[in-house]
């Protein structure tokens, strides 16, 4: 009989593959991404000392700011979000990190907020 794999389950396997690729890159920083159904949260984690060093995310007050100027869909949010994770890791001089899409395909929303954290500066 075959089996089926659900959604929930298809992704937690991606997630365990990506975080299992991360333990080679422990010493740099991590970029982890989550996404709802309306938001998008991103944060770089320290992973040998446990601490989040930066975090943004699509309700951050100066992000909110931003887009209450204008309509944007979200995936141009999310590029925002990207831009402004950038602009925060590199005040706080972290240049080079590993991006960790929390087990989401590499599309979408995930590729937009990528793109735009290259476009801050941010290496990986």
């Amino acid at each position: 009989m075959i089996k089926r794999v659900s959604r929930k389950e298809k992704t937690s396997i991606r997630h365990k593959r990506s975080r299992r690729k991360a333990l080679r890159f422990s010493q740099v920083p991590r970029l982890s991404v989550f996404k709802s159904s309306k938001h998008i949260y991103a944060q770089i984690i320290d992973d040998v000392k446990g601490h989040t060093l930066v975090a943004a995310s699509s309700v951050t007050p100066k992000v909110r700011e931003i887009l209450n100027q204008e309509r944007k869909n979200k995936v141009e949010i999310a590029k925002i979000v990207g831009q402004y994770i950038g602009e925060l890791s590199l005040s706080n001089g972290i240049k080079k990190i590993y991006f960790d899409r929390g087990g989401s395909p590499y599309h979408g929303r995930i590729k937009s907020l990528a793109e735009g954290a290259r476009e801050a500066g941010l290496e990986f």
